[in-house]
């Protein structure tokens, strides 16, 4: 039950900033030490990428709706748009650092980045890749830590 349950709370957190996944599996790893850490990391982590993956696909559609390209015919925003665009295209190593930075440590915020990815075409693969990654480190870290600091507890 309890990997049904993390997989649908990571699903939820990707979609819903408000519902804070690293908080729910820091309190798994606290309080019950025995659920096994590989599989709850791969679990939130299979969970967050599968809800990134629906705000990358609303990115890349994005630019077709009138509201978001009445706003990005701005010459500034047109203009900031495509020397991103550009810079990505020529130095694909950049993708795939933006991205994994992004899911591992949270900068630039990954509900952000994985709409802007979208919005600048980036390699699908490469996307859930890099999130897949990023977040399996992020919460063996987290999950490790809160397991490491348990252990060191007295009694």
């Amino acid at each position: 039950m309890l990997p049904l349950t993390t997989f649908g709370i990571a699903i939820l957190s990707a979609l819903c900033p408000l519902v804070n996944l690293e908080l729910y599996i820091a309190g798994v790893g606290a309080f019950r030490p025995t659920a096994g850490f590989w599989p709850l990391v791969a679990t939130a982590a299979a969970g967050q990428t599968i809800g990134k993956i629906f705000w990358f696909q609303v990115g890349r559609s994005s630019l077709t709706w009138s509201y978001v390209r009445k706003k990005t015919e701005s010459p500034r925003w047109k203009n900031q748009l495509d020397n991103m665009k550009r810079r990505t295209e020529r130095r694909p190593w950049l993708q795939v650092v933006l991205v994994l930075a992004s899911a591992t440590i949270g900068l630039p915020p990954m509900a952000i980045m994985a709409v802007l990815s979208g919005q600048l075409n980036f390699n699908r693969l490469t996307f859930v890749a890099m999130t897949l990654v990023g977040r399996t480190v992020r919460f063996s870290a987290l999950v490790g830590g809160v397991s490491w600091f348990r252990a060191a507890l007295p009694g």
